[in-house]
């Protein structure tokens, strides 16, 4: 992989792109969820791409993947408060990013497998 920051990572710019999503939809939710699902959501999606960049500046192939996994860990947590924000009746299902989730997830995936495989 010849990558000279995690700035060149699609997967990186992607998950970047769903942390601006996440802003937009909850700057549209109720006050009293500022610090309850607003809060909590915009948390785990910002921890996405955050991981993906210290994982990628530590050096090695092991803190990449384990921070990888982190980053997995944070995508599923999105998913689910996404759930919950629609089950609430914040979101309807037409915004809960369920494409751009799954595409995140693959690529994470592989990410982690081609480093995993070195």
């Amino acid at each position: 992989m010849n990558v000279e920051s995690h700035k060149d990572l699609d997967v990186w710019k992607r998950s970047m792109d769903l942390v601006t999503e996440v802003y937009k939809l909850t700057q549209k939710w109720p006050v009293e969820e500022k610090y309850g699902l607003t809060a909590q959501l915009r948390r785990a999606a910002v921890s996405i791409p955050s991981n993906i960049a210290e994982g990628s500046a530590r050096g090695s192939t092991a803190d990449f993947s384990r921070f990888l996994n982190i980053a997995q860990g944070s995508l599923a947590e999105v998913e689910t408060q996404l759930e919950i924000a629609c089950r609430v009746d914040l979101v309807d299902r037409a915004s809960l990013f369920t494409n751009e989730i799954i595409s995140l997830r693959r690529m994470l995936s592989g990410l982690k497998k081609s480093l995993d495989s070195r």
